[in-house]
């Protein structure tokens, strides 16, 4: 398969890359790649899919964690625009383009316990979760969505001075979204793990 891989130098992105590479042709993209798109506009995602794909990945989108009592409207505006509108726009470009059977992996989060600064977060990452439930059943040609909803990455929390070992290893991550495209599921959240 043609694999485009958005987020592609991040450390999502590169691991997902790494876990596609030996059996698929990857197409990694980032804001500043020779290929490059960006989730915020809209041009560049015509652009990336005019090239013949048979799977897209999105590990591109976060939202900072931000305490609610401080966030400005154009700070939600944003974020929204940025993960969820986003990757939405990437998902309804891909719709019309992928080959027949195609895939369609995006990127959520979540975390088991609710912590400070995560609200909007929450809420960007509960509709992409509605959005790919609902999505899969309207989509065309036997093309499949999926949504891969890490929580803490093990390499994250360890830059950041923290215990990893709270977090999931980033190839583990990596395998969950190689198994989506890979696979058969569709409209499913995946929480690696």
């Amino acid at each position: 398969m043609k694999i485009i891989v958005l987020g592609a130098t991040g450390l999502v992105g590169r691991a997902v890359v790494a876990a596609l590479e030996p059996r698929h042709e990857i197409l990694p993209v980032s804001r500043t790649s020779p290929v490059a798109a960006d989730l915020a506009d809209p041009a560049s995602l015509d652009a990336l899919l005019a090239e013949p794909a048979d799977a897209v990945v999105c590990c591109a989108a976060n939202v900072p964690l931000r305490p609610l009592a401080e966030l400005t409207d154009q700070q939600v505006l944003d974020d929204l625009r940025g993960k969820l509108l986003g990757q939405v726009a990437l998902a309804r470009r891909a719709a019309d383009r992928l080959a027949d059977g195609g895939s369609i992996t995006l990127t959520g989060g979540t975390f088991t316990e609710p912590i400070a600064g995560s609200a909007l977060g929450a809420l960007v990452n509960a509709g992409l979760e509605g959005f790919v439930r609902s999505a899969a059943a309207e989509l065309p040609r036997g093309l499949r969505i999926n949504l891969v909803s890490p929580g803490w990455i093990s390499e994250t929390l360890e830059a950041m001075g923290e215990d990893g070992s709270r977090g999931t290893p980033v190839a583990a991550v990596a395998e969950a979204y190689r198994d989506l495209v890979e696979g058969d599921a569709s409209g499913t959240t995946v929480v690696p793990g």
